[in-house]
């Protein structure tokens, strides 16, 4: 602004020398490749209030955010068993602006930095980074092209910039309406019932025990009453929610009658504040299906709060300090409840646990379950059990306290300590010593964790092509899924400890020595970012289904790294095979989803797609601009 003094960048002000204030670098930081910045803090003396007040009313007369019209309308219908229920948005109040974004940050693993350079934050949202100023900066630096997804570089997450809606619940009159809590008929519940337990998903996931689950079924199906007890509503919100998850298993799409997952945890959630008083293991299982439910929809922001309220649930049952059961339960024909109650709760537990560490990963927020406070000892046999060369029958399985979970719990207690170690508040103060000897150990407990797999099931150092088993009808088999999901985490477990090096001050003086260290973590990062890409590529055969939300995640971070590599070295040798990797993510993705997408998921993968496709462009026209200006300067230099 031509009022405003030109002063130093942060650079050229440390080192007392002139600065031209050139944008978007001064001469200084285009000539040592740096990023030019005014951040440090003016000492400036504090304006008057009267002088704010007036800065406000001002904003104010000029339209700010609180006097603009939202007319954008929200959500949708849901159908089905629920019938048509339209949810409308309302306006924000005043005090529900849009943070600014610092006070909006994710958390400090949502930040990505890369090579010393801030570029921006993962949304927790939908996985896209929202690039900060110095971010686009850069990318227009390297390029020499201006991003062409504005919407993705917003000022914040989108839950602060869209209209909310009204509710998420029904109407306190449709709560008490016998129609509305009608459940469907008996015979499809035992359909659905038989589907669950023969499904391999019941193996990854196990939410319920199917024994304590009959009791609730026989208590939800007795008769309507204007004044529901609370153990009735209780049962009825976990049928609810059962409903809403067994909706996305491929079984579910051969069955006759389909039911309407999103209009079944809708009536779950309107019934949970009827069943608060209660504490116990069917409100534990409704809480983690509504939580299965939106994650798999992809919503994780909503998974995170149930999961949230899940484990608090869980901490007040004793969860989380129990001593593990027995393999087996007690010999004799009926099971013993005490058992299957001690069994399904620790079972919870870590699916919890998983979930748990796994949205603080994606989301940069802090983990619900401290790893202090919780008995974290595995299951007696776990890997003997759980890694056997014989596929493992489903009532075999259901018969022990072992739980058969997506990922592998070793692994996911070394994310969780990686979380603390790098990504914590207090990670963010470490010197570059301290955060490359914690970088070191991590690393060294991730090997010591590969090298205990068993031969059969050990991720290689980069990819391999593997043969991966599938069904007759195209799915992957709960062994084979969980073998896939198991090399998906360790790479990217691999990318996200090597990746906090980028955070290193060293980077910032590229001349010194201490620059090699930092480098090759960074390499690492990238290298285990391909090889999450191509083990996919090979897997893309295998039909994801319900796990797709859960999987995209992984893609979507390796290519966010491999593009920010070909931006720092876009003469390395490996940078048109990279861009060919990159090129290939988007038929990966697309090739990924089986099953028909909602208008919602139809939008968030039409995002994905654009970001992937802007990255891919934008990484060519890196390399285009680095060749010609490598051949200039050859020019130069020979006619000089």
């Amino acid at each position: 602004m031509a009022g405003i003094k030109k002063r130093a960048c942060d650079s050229c002000y440390r080192r007392k020398i002139q600065c031209d204030a050139a944008e978007p670098r001064c001469e200084w930081c285009e000539h040592h490749d740096l990023a030019c910045t005014f951040n440090r803090v003016s000492r400036r003396k504090a304006r008057g209030a009267a002088h704010v007040a007036q800065g406000a009313a001002k904003r104010d007369s000029t339209g700010s955010p609180s006097s603009r019209d939202i007319s954008h309308q929200e959500g949708g219908q849901a159908s089905g068993l629920l019938g048509h229920s339209q949810i409308s948005p309302v306006l924000s109040p005043p005090w529900a602006f849009p943070l600014d974004p610092a006070a909006a940050s994710l958390g400090a693993f949502g930040k990505l930095h890369f090579a010393g350079f801030y570029l921006g934050e993962i949304s927790s949202y939908n996985g896209i980074p929202f690039f900060s100023a110095e971010g686009q900066r850069w990318i227009k630096l390297r390029t020499g092209q201006d991003a062409a997804f504005p919407d993705l570089c917003s000022f914040g997450p989108p839950w602060q910039t869209k209209p909310r809606p009204r509710t998420v619940f029904l109407s306190l009159d449709s709560i008490y309406s016998q129609e509305s809590l009608e459940l469907p008929d008996r015979n499809l519940l035992d359909e659905y019932t038989a589907m669950f337990r023969s499904s391999p998903f019941r193996l990854m996931f196990p939410p319920l025990d199917t024994v304590v689950f009959q009791h609730t079924i026989d208590l939800a199906y007795e008769p309507w009453s204007p004044s529901p007890s609370v153990e009735w509503a209780s049962a009825r919100a976990c049928l609810f929610a059962f409903f809403s998850v067994i909706s996305h298993v491929d079984g579910e799409r051969k069955l006759q009658h389909l039911v309407d997952g999103d209009a079944c945890a809708l009536k779950a959630q309107s019934l949970l504040p009827h069943t608060l008083p209660g504490v116990d293991l069917t409100g534990l299982q409704t809480l983690f299906m509504l939580a299965l439910h939106h994650l798999f929809k992809g919503q994780i922001q909503v998974a995170a709060m149930f999961e949230s309220l899940t484990c608090r649930l869980m901490f007040m049952l004793g969860a989380h300090t129990q001593e593990p059961p027995y393999n087996n339960p007690p010999s004799g024909t009926d099971p013993d409840p005490a058992w299957l109650m001690r069994n399904q709760l620790r079972k919870l537990f870590w699916l919890c646990y998983t979930f748990d560490k796994d949205i603080t990963l994606r989301t940069g927020q802090p983990p619900a379950i401290d790893d202090e406070h919780c008995d974290l000892t595995l299951p007696p046999g776990y890997v003997e059990v759980l890694y056997a060369e014989q596929e493992h029958d489903a009532s075999v399985i259901h018969e022990t306290a072992i739980p058969m979970l997506p990922s592998d719990l070793p692994l996911t207690l070394l994310k969780s300590k990686t979380c603390n170690v790098l990504y914590s508040a207090k990670a963010l103060h470490k010197s570059d010593a301290e955060l490359l000897r914690d970088i070191r150990e991590l690393d060294d407990e991730l090997e010591h964790w590969r090298l205990s797999m068993p031969p059969k099931w050990r991720p290689t150092l980069s990819f391999s092509d593997r043969t991966i088993l599938l069904e007759p009808d195209g799915t992957a088999s709960p062994r084979s899924m969980q073998s896939i999901i198991i090399h998906i985490e360790y790479h990217y477990l691999m990318a996200a400890i090597h990746r906090a090096s980028g955070r290193c001050r060293a980077w910032a003086n590229r001349e010194s020595g201490e620059l090699e260290g930092v480098s090759s973590s960074l390499a690492l990062s990238v290298e285990a970012s391909r090889s999450t890409l191509l083990y996919l590529r090979a897997a893309m055969h295998a039909r994801f289904s319900q796990a797709f939300w859960m999987i995209i995640f992984y893609p979507l971070s390796a290519v966010l790294t491999i593009f920010c590599n070909v931006l720092l070295k876009p003469l390395d040798p490996r940078a048109e095979q990279d861009l060919e990797l990159l090129n290939s993510a988007l038929e990966l993705v697309k090739r990924m989803r089986t099953s028909k997408l909602t208008p919602d998921e139809e939008a968030h993968m039409a995002m994905v797609d654009g970001f992937i496709a802007e990255l891919t462009r934008l990484g060519t026209c890196a390399v285009q601009k680095a060749r010609q200006e490598q051949v200039f300067g050859w020019v130069e230099g020979t006619l000089g």
